[in-house]
């Protein structure tokens, strides 16, 4: 019942997509130009190759998970490509970027029917690997009616998202039926699924753990070194609303003890680079942007606003600290990845609200890899600890290091169950198995 009543709502509803569409549109949260991929439009031909595997990763994190997969799918299959859907202008950037050949990018459709359909009738998927991502009914129903393999990855369920799918438990079955095999994060979100009647589900660990290091320019970091050398400095990475004005006001504190420190803040969403701004002057605080052009940080600026995308890697090379942003925000948090931080050598510090990475940060705290702060006034105090104190610093980055390091095998722990079904559907070469 509650699949017919979702499917019959999203056709009535009709409409509404095509607002909201417009909305995100102005809200600089869709790329116009590519906008009617977002309702199934293809932007380029089907490729002409013996299997098309498609991966979906909604967002930043999931996209960076997916790349070293990829990779490794495009070495197995010798005549296969990828297609790669995310939902956000972020992520988009980050895969051109990054894609290989034979991997090329699309925006998700939106779970209206017809556009769902139009999307998959196109591409046809011949293999599809879903990251994290949310059950969108229309969209998995699709996919079975035709029956398209799939599976889902690095999954996760919420206590929250488990009671509300238990209230449609059927639903749920249904939909995850679509899954052949499913990978759960934890013990405990393999219960979760297990309990919402999920086919065949698999404990893998997390694999944003066996992600790639985020890749840097040498050059750019030749640059950034030569233009802060002696300088103590340090990150906010990934920062929302509210947390350019916390890093602020922790460098006016500290200022009195390293009057040359230097604070970078990287912008999560680069289009409120003028309001991150405007705080910085409303707070006398000399500053300078990067930008396209690249700009370095003068000797008397305190703050350096990074706005550009992809650079984080760059960033958790020069600076020897790095907090994580929307763990202090004004959203209520939710955390974001400090695998890749802590991959780079960085010391980790965060707040406590990361209910997105909770496992994540929970390990590494009872290992000793991160520092978790539970109220934003601590910033200062672990901050200060640090800079002073030479041994605790370079204890904090190796055993961060060390922690993600240990987990490097997840993946390949996966791959070596994906391939068994992959395998299954195709020969060596990539081509459909009789």
């Amino acid at each position: 019942m509650f699949l017919k009543t979702y499917r019959f709502l999203t056709v009535l509803l009709a409409p509404l997509f095509d607002y909201i569409l417009a909305r995100r549109v102005k809200q600089g949260r869709e790329e116009e130009a590519r906008i009617d991929e977002c309702r199934g439009v293809a932007g380029r031909p089907r490729p002409e190759c013996a299997a098309l595997f498609w991966v979906h990763a909604a967002s930043v994190g999931e996209s960076q998970s997916a790349l070293r997969l990829i990779h490794d799918i495009l070495a197995r299959y010798a005549d296969a490509q990828v297609l790669v859907t995310t939902g956000t202008v972020t992520s988009a950037k980050l895969m051109a970027q990054k894609l290989p050949e034979r991997a090329f990018h699309q925006y998700y459709p939106l779970d209206r029917p017809d556009w769902v359909d139009r999307f998959v009738a196109h591409w046809h998927p011949d293999f599809v690997i879903w990251m994290e991502s949310e059950l969108w009914p229309n969209m998995l129903r699709t996919l079975a009616a035709r029956d398209i393999p799939a599976v889902l990855l690095n999954a996760r369920l919420s206590e929250r998202s488990g009671k509300r799918w238990g209230m449609v438990k059927s639903a749920a079955r249904t939909l995850l039926q679509t899954f052949s095999m499913i990978f759960a994060q934890t013990p405990r979100d393999g219960q979760a699924f297990e309990a919402l009647g999920a086919r065949k589900v698999v404990v893998s660990g997390n694999i944003k753990y066996s992600a790639l290091p985020l890749p840097c320019d040498q050059d750019d970091l030749d640059d950034l070194k030569a233009s802060v050398k002696g300088r103590p400095v340090w990150v906010y990475a990934s920062t929302h609303s509210g947390e350019e004005a916390l890093a602020m006001q922790v460098h006016q504190r500290l200022q009195t003890q390293y009057p040359d420190l230097l604070t970078i803040i990287a912008l999560r969403h680069p289009h409120r680079r003028d309001e991150v701004v405007e705080i910085c002057q409303e707070a006398d605080l000399a500053h300078c942007v990067r930008g396209e052009g690249k700009s370095l940080p003068g000797e008397k600026d305190h703050i350096y606003i990074v706005d550009t995308m992809g650079e984080l890697g760059l960033f958790y090379r020069l600076a020897p600290i790095a907090m994580i942003g929307r763990s202090f925000s004004d959203d209520g948090g939710g955390g974001h990845n400090p695998i890749e931080a802590a991959q780079l050598g960085a010391a980790v510090l965060s707040g406590a609200h990361v209910r997105y990475q909770q496992e994540i940060f929970d390990e590494m705290k009872g290992r000793g890899a991160a520092k978790i702060l539970q109220k934003s006034d601590e910033l200062y105090d672990a901050l200060y600890h640090l800079f002073g104190h030479e041994d605790a610093l370079a204890a904090l980055q190796l055993k961060g290091a060390d922690f993600v390091a240990a987990k490097d095998g997840i993946l390949q722990h996966v791959e070596d169950r994906l391939w068994q079904l992959t395998d299954d559907a195709f020969n060596k070469e990539g081509e459909k198995a009789e």
